[in-house]
Order: C-alpha cells, then sequence, then structure tokens
C-alpha cells in the first residue's frame, strides 16, 4: 500500500482542481492531486462541453431551415442521434486530447493519483483511497463538485439525468423535462429542435428564474414559439410510471398549486432539479468539515470549518460555473499556501455566463430588480432590440434584445442582460467593461465593428448616455425620442 505525502492535496480533476493544483505548483508547493475517475470533471466529460456539441447540431439543424431564404437547395436534415452522441463523444475526446491534463500536471510536478477510485479522509490530514493506499497533506483542498439530483418519488430510476443522455440510441420522439434553469431549458430547446415534441416543468412561475425577469419572459416566449409545451407554478411531480400501452412509453403525473394531478406521456422524462455537493463520500466527520444544505461550508477565503481545509468550486454551493469554480480555485490554493493575505475573495458580481437555448441567453452583474433594491430606483435602464441591429437582419436572427444597467450618480455599469444570437459572446464585452470600472459613455465611445451582433451595446450604451447627460443633446431633440442619430435603427 503506497503512500503519498505533499504540501496540498487536492480531491477532484475537473476545473477547479486542477487550477489549484497548477497554482500551487507555481507557488512553490508540494502538491497532489487525487481524481476517482477521468481527469476534467463534469464540464469535459458530461456537462459544458458535450452538449454545447448538442447545441451545435441544434444549430445547424435550425439555419437549414434557411437555406429556401438565401437561394440554397438542400432538403432539412434529419437527426441520427447515435451518429451525433458518437461525434460528441469523439469531441469530449479531442477536448481531452487538446488539454492532455495528465502530461501537464506531471510535467508540473503535480503528484497524481487518478483513477483511484473514490477517496476518503481517516483523519484531518490523511485521505484513504479505494484503489488503496493513501495520501497525506499539509492541507486540503475539496474540489470534488457534484451531481445531477434524483427527486425522492415513486418511479424516479425511471428518469434520466442530464448525464443519462449520452447513452440514449434513438431520439424520442416525446420528451419531459423537468426542472426550467439552465440545464432543463437548453435540453429542451436542443430536443425540440430535432424534431422531439417536448414538455416543459417548472416549479417557479418563471423559467431561468435567477436571470432578469425580462430574460425569464423571453426565453419562455421564444421556447413556446418554437413548440415546446411550458407549464410553470406545478406543486411538484407524483411520480412516474411504465405506461399502459405496452410499448415502453411513460407517464409522468405532476400536481398543480392546489395538488390536482395531470398525467403527461412521453417516450424519456429527463430530471434537471438541482446539483448537490458531492459530499456523501468523502468521510467529511472525520476531517472537521461542516456541511449546509448539500454543500460544503466555507469562508471569504473559501476555508472550512477544518483549519488545515479548503473548499473550491460546485461543492460550495455558490457559484456552479467553470469560470467561477477556476477563479475561487486558484484563490483557495494562495490562501492554503500563503495564509490569509491581500485582498480577500472576490463575490462573483462580475461573472458573464449564460445558457446555449435558442435563442442564447447571457448575463452579468445586477439584475434590474437587484439594481433597484440595491440603488434606491436611483438607476437608469436602457433596452434595445436585436431588431435595430443590421447584422440581425443580414442572418434573419431579430428576436432578442440588449439591456443595460448603470447607476445614475456614477453612470458605472451594474448589469447586462442578453437574449438572442450570440448573447453569450455580446455579453462578455459589457463584463470586461465593468472589470475595467467603466462609465457608460466610455463605453459608448468604443468603436465596435460593423455589422456585428456585439454592436447592439453600442447602441445601448449610447442610448443611457444620452439619457444621462453625458452627450450634449438640445432639449428639442432629446424630447423625439431615443436613437435617432443612430445609424443601426427600425424606421
Amino acid at each position: 500500500m503506497s503512500s503519498t505525502v505533499a504540501d496540498l492535496v487536492v480531491i477532484g480533476g475537473g476545473p477547479a482542481g486542477v487550477s489549484a493544483a497548477l497554482r500551487a505548483r507555481e507557488l512553490g508547493a508540494t502538491v497532489a492531486l487525487v481524481e476517482r475517475g477521468r481527469l476534467g470533471g463534469t464540464c469535459t466529460n458530461d456537462g459544458c462541453v458535450p452538449t454545447r456539441a448538442l447545441a451545435k447540431a441544434a444549430r445547424l439543424v435550425r439555419d437549414a431551415n434557411q437555406f429556401a431564404d438565401y437561394g440554397l437547395i438542400g432538403e432539412a436534415p434529419s437527426v441520427d442521434l447515435k451518429a451525433l452522441l458518437d461525434r460528441t463523444r469523439a469531441i469530449v475526446d479531442a477536448v481531452h486530447g487538446k488539454k492532455d491534463l495528465r502530461a501537464h500536471l506531471e510535467w508540473a510536478g503535480v503528484q497524481l493519483r487518478a483513477g483511484s477510485g473514490p477517496a476518503r479522509f481517516a483523519d484531518p490530514g490523511t485521505l484513504t483511497l479505494a484503489g488503496g493506499g493513501t495520501v497525506q497533506g499539509r492541507s486540503f483542498l475539496i474540489c470534488a463538485g457534484g451531481h445531477a439530483r434524483r427527486l425522492p418519488l415513486p418511479g424516479a430510476e425511471l428518469a434520466l439525468t442530464h448525464s443519462d443522455v449520452w447513452t440514449l440510441e434513438t431520439l424520442p420522439r416525446s420528451l419531459v423535462v423537468v426542472g426550467g434553469a439552465a440545464t432543463g431549458c437548453q435540453l429542451a430547446s436542443v430536443f425540440a429542435a430535432f424534431g422531439t415534441k417536448v414538455t416543459l416543468l417548472e416549479m417557479g412561475p418563471t423559467l431561468v428564474a435567477n436571470e432578469d425577469a425580462a430574460v425569464g419572459r423571453a426565453v419562455t416566449d421564444a421556447l413556446a414559439g418554437r413548440g415546446i409545451d411550458i407549464v410553470t407554478g406545478i406543486g411538484g411531480i407524483d411520480r412516474i410510471e411504465r405506461g399502459e400501452d405496452g410499448a415502453g412509453r411513460l407517464r409522468l403525473i405532476w400536481k398543480d398549486a392546489e395538488g390536482g394531478l395531470h398525467p403527461v406521456g412521453a417516450d424519456q422524462v429527463v430530471m434537471a432539479v438541482g446539483w448537490p455537493g458531492n459530499t456523501e463520500a468523502l468521510g467529511l466527520d472525520a476531517a472537521g468539515v461542516e456541511v449546509e444544505r448539500g454543500y460544503i461550508r466555507v469562508d471569504d477565503r473559501f476555508r472550512t470549518s477544518a483549519p488545515n481545509i479548503w473548499a473550491a468550486g460546485d461543492i460550495t454551493g455558490r457559484m456552479m460555473l467553470v469560470q467561477s469554480a477556476t477563479v475561487e480555485a486558484r484563490l483557495a490554493a494562495d490562501s492554503a499556501i500563503m495564509g490569509d493575505c491581500g485582498d480577500a475573495a472576490q463575490a462573483h458580481t462580475i461573472v458573464p455566463h449564460g445558457g446555449f437555448t435558442d435563442p442564447e441567453y447571457g448575463s452579468v452583474g445586477l439584475t434590474e430588480a437587484a439594481a433597484r433594491a440595491a440603488y434606491d430606483d436611483r438607476i437608469a435602464v436602457a433596452t434595445v432590440d436585436y431588431a435595430d441591429l443590421d447584422r440581425a437582419v443580414v442572418d434573419g436572427h431579430t428576436t432578442g434584445f440588449c439591456k443595460l444597467i448603470v447607476a445614475r450618480d456614477s453612470a458605472q455599469l451594474l448589469g447586462a442582460h442578453v437574449v438572442g444570437e450570440q448573447a453569450v459572446e455580446v455579453v462578455q464585452l459589457v463584463a470586461a467593461g465593468m472589470a475595467a470600472g467603466m462609465r457608460v459613455e466610455q463605453l459608448a465611445d468604443v468603436e465596435l465593428a460593423y455589422p456585428t451582433f456585439t454592436s447592439i451595446v453600442g447602441l445601448c450604451a449610447r442610448r443611457l448616455a444620452r439619457e444621462l447627460g453625458a452627450v450634449p443633446v438640445s432639449p428639442q431633440w432629446r424630447n423625439l425620442g431615443p436613437g435617432l442619430t443612430e445609424w443601426e435603427r427600425r424606421g
């Protein structure tokens, strides 16, 4: 039985764990990284990367519907799901090959224990590995990620999670998706594009409820316009059972707010109802690490209740995104190696993110409701529709909008919310401006390329700059309304 000893032991080989291990080596610490399975984490293996591959296929199907509009002759494609999933797995392998994480970590001097099975704390300074051996460390950083939640209800075993989608062999004719957050909406959008009849159920009053209210309304309207049956405000799921037709179909029974039962039949059911941390198998009690609501509790420097153990990424339940996990992990590694020095860990106020639905949505910063609550309505808001963009007209994708929110007193950017083509790319420009502390008139002066979808940010910023008086405008002209001096506008 072999034993490994290191200054820092990192548990988990996803984006957070790899980033932490490399940062700790950069600081000169000896590092061991323990991964129970394949390096890369959920994101690479069965999350962001393969889901984005499905979204790419869905876009190709959608764009084929425009062939005739552009003088192209060709039949609408049909979907060979097996071939698509084979391609998806090949893309995952290509991303692994590009990263070559094992070689990179070993080149950096990280002691790697990958494929060793689950690790478990024997005490605050020792991990035991299911594959044999122990790992001892002065400090530990837990980056073990999370997993899809399964609801405790009769027939739950009949449902899929997003991780099970890759095992499908044929395209379902009908699908029920439970959960209207990012994962559920993306899967519903993709399968609807493939021709599957989709029903989307959500307990909250709107889809993507954590986003700006305008984003939730726009995504709901767009998905409904693509033929998805959307039911919000349900009371819960009563059960899932085999259908009575003997054809292998399922029947899901959902409850309304008054407790009434409603059946819906489908070939498959996908649960997208949460993402708890992978805390159960780690033996956290033996290490003195406290767990709250399924996640490891950490302070502002990502230290747990155990003085020598930190945690970062999905397992903390804070901001479960790759870009946030990598930042958290590097900050946690700094704290573990150098002590509590420097600024406190960031509060995730500038995190561009979004979903690859059709249309896409992207957001950064405060929602309008949060901004009004924080600034006592001392904010200015402008919204420009995609239909104002020449690029949107050229490409035939005029659905969507860009909303900018600024503080009236300082003209500082507080948030941006975009729905439409390339929305996740567009919102990153605003995120960069926010990180640089730009005033809205500075963003308005950036000479953005034409014709692009990103130029909608300039239209929106210039509208706000005029409203706030940063651009001289005569009273008579101001009364005529916004946007009249713009090259890109609707008549």
